[in-house]
């Protein structure tokens, strides 16, 4: 005997519009991030009381560039994920094509933001390896803003960029007014 466990229901959305929505995720996503990789930064280099960009066991790439892969990664396949669901709902103004496969795009857009976030703050942390000299020690506090800053950028920035690409197949729905039927 098999048993099948039915999903839950995805809960009912309110209507709103897509900047209302986007701006409420936003906020859910910045605020966490924020903390609690400010948070990890923190306890991380505290340890040695300074840090460096590349070299030591507490160092500012270790800390960073995990974060650059995986969350724009997380952060691109949940919005697209809540904004199709808010659209199937009718809880936006939008609709989604139907012909598009949901899945390919979160895939390939989620490798693609977090491979160029990733190389992109691996050539900032270079080029302040390069431009310091190599016994340049950094402030751990600093470094834990800069951490928590971070985060936030990229929790603001991908909320906003897969939704624009997002767009390219979405289409504002036609409100009807209740006594014009077609």
């Amino acid at each position: 005997m098999k048993f099948k466990i039915k999903p839950a229901p995805p809960k009912k959305l309110k209507k709103t519009t897509l900047k209302r929505f986007l701006i409420k995720r936003m906020i859910y996503y910045v605020l966490p991030n924020v903390f609690f990789n400010f948070i990890i930064a923190y306890a991380s280099f505290q340890e040695l009381g300074y840090t460096h960009f590349f070299s030591g066991t507490q160092n500012l790439a270790r800390l960073t560039l995990p974060m650059s892969l995986f969350l724009p990664v997380v952060l691109t396949i949940d919005i697209i994920k809540r904004v199709t669901d808010a659209a199937g709902q009718g809880a936006i103004e939008f609709t989604v094509d139907e012909q598009l496969n949901i899945k390919k795009l979160m895939t390939r857009l989620s490798i693609l933001h977090g491979v160029i976030t990733c190389s992109l703050v691996l050539a900032m942390l270079f080029l302040g390896q390069y431009n310091f000299s190599k016994d340049y020690k950094l402030d751990a506090t600093a470094m834990a803003v800069v951490v928590g800053v971070l985060a936030g950028v990229q929790s603001v920035i991908f909320v906003y960029l897969p939704v624009w690409r997002l767009k390219k197949w979405m289409c504002r729905t036609a409100d009807v007014p209740a006594g014009i039927q077609s």
